[in-house]
């Protein structure tokens, strides 16, 4: 095996469940490689998120991390059920005895791992909508207004005003810096709204040190003093930035 296929992702798909089967060698040449297809998957945010390590191999155990990791990553958003397979009982003592099965469930067979995440799926009474417009500054305010007609059935108005300035900052920032259609995602577990804009360009949205040092208010600035957490993730063709909104956010 070559350097430039150390492992292989086939992703699978079956009705809500999307399915990743790895192969190959677990290290630090493919940790991030590993990691972030983990992230990417789950940003399409499927109903469930199967990871199947079965034919996966780590010649360190830490490496095994990266699934914690990636779980890291989307734990505030899209915070997409997922879980682990290996085939074979050493395997999943192996990922317990180094502590994954903290953060991840491990099951022996996809079924087992698709119905027991589905179930904590049907749990979630998280809403969510999702809306793309073309690359033009009209887009602006016609994301204003989708997050205004969303949240207000969601009954969430008291979220608008902020939801609404993190909405215009992250399609300001898609038109300004790519020449991507945004894409625009609401969600709410009844108490947190997350507002979510991907464009693809993988260039990751940052706010410049010397304003954040000296207190300038730049865009971004002003979205980070909004949220509890925001942040970037990759996605297949791009990123997406999300912004994460609690009532401490009314404005």
């Amino acid at each position: 095996m070559s350097d430039h296929s150390l492992v292989t992702v086939e992703v699978n798909r079956r009705e809500a469940c999307v399915e990743l089967t790895f192969d190959g060698t677990l290290d630090g040449r493919t940790y991030r490689e590993v990691r972030d297809a983990v992230v990417k998957a789950a940003i399409d945010e499927p109903h469930v998120l199967v990871l199947d390590v079965t034919n996966l191999q780590a010649p360190l155990p830490s490496a095994w991390s990266a699934f914690t990791s990636a779980r890291w990553l989307v734990v505030r958003w899209p915070h997409v059920p997922m879980g682990l397979v290996c085939t074979y009982a050493s395997g999943r003592r192996t990922l317990r005895r180094n502590g994954i099965g903290r953060y991840l469930p491990i099951y022996g067979s996809s079924e087992a791992a698709s119905a027991a995440l589905t179930v904590d799926r049907e749990r979630d009474v998280r809403q969510r909508a999702r809306q793309r417009w073309p690359a033009h500054r009209s887009s602006v305010a016609a994301a204003r207004r989708f997050v205004v007609d969303v949240l207000h059935d969601w009954g969430a108005d008291d979220m608008i005003p902020a939801a609404c300035v993190v909405a215009t900052v992250l399609v300001e920032n898609v038109l300004v810096h790519t020449d991507s259609e945004p894409d625009v995602r609401l969600e709410s577990d009844g108490d947190k709204v997350t507002v979510a804009v991907a464009d693809g360009s993988a260039a990751l949205a940052e706010m410049p040190e010397r304003a954040e040092a000296h207190g300038v208010m730049t865009d971004l600035v002003m979205v980070s003093a909004l949220c509890a957490a925001w942040g970037n993730s990759p996605t297949a063709d791009g990123k997406v930035v999300w912004a994460v909104l609690t009532p401490r956010s009314r404005i």
